[in-house]
């Protein structure tokens, strides 16, 4: 996974729970998708900031599904090959909440401390 804008050779480090959140909130908006699929849908929201590869994107899937957050099943993608269609599961759909109420609160923290030492008139 490598940012776009900014440096092609640059690694993005986003830790494995922000991808999984990511993941989880793409199929709960979208519905099913093929892994590919995702990765470009989280690319397109992203702005092409994010560039996931699927090795990445991949086992983000399979340590999700292996928590029973998602579920996959075998169909035809849009131009009629095999592709694993992966979905979030009612356990997932719980776990989201809960990731995203936590992504709040730590991303809220973690503006105030980037705020220190900022003074408004």
């Amino acid at each position: 996974m490598s940012k776009g804008k900014g440096g092609a050779n640059t690694k993005s480090e986003i830790l494995q729970g922000t991808l999984d959140l990511m993941i989880l909130k793409t199929l709960q908006a979208m519905g099913s998708l093929h892994g590919f699929g995702i990765a470009r849908r989280l690319e397109q929201v992203s702005e092409d900031v994010l560039r996931l590869n699927e090795g990445t994107v991949y086992t983000s899937l399979l340590r999700l599904q292996q928590k029973g957050w998602i579920e996959a099943k075998w169909g035809a993608s849009e131009n009629n090959r095999k592709a694993k269609f992966y979905s979030i599961t009612r356990r997932g759909l719980r776990q989201l909440v809960k990731e995203t109420e936590s992504w709040e609160r730590i991303s809220g923290v973690i503006g105030r401390v980037l705020r220190l030492g900022v003074r408004t008139p």
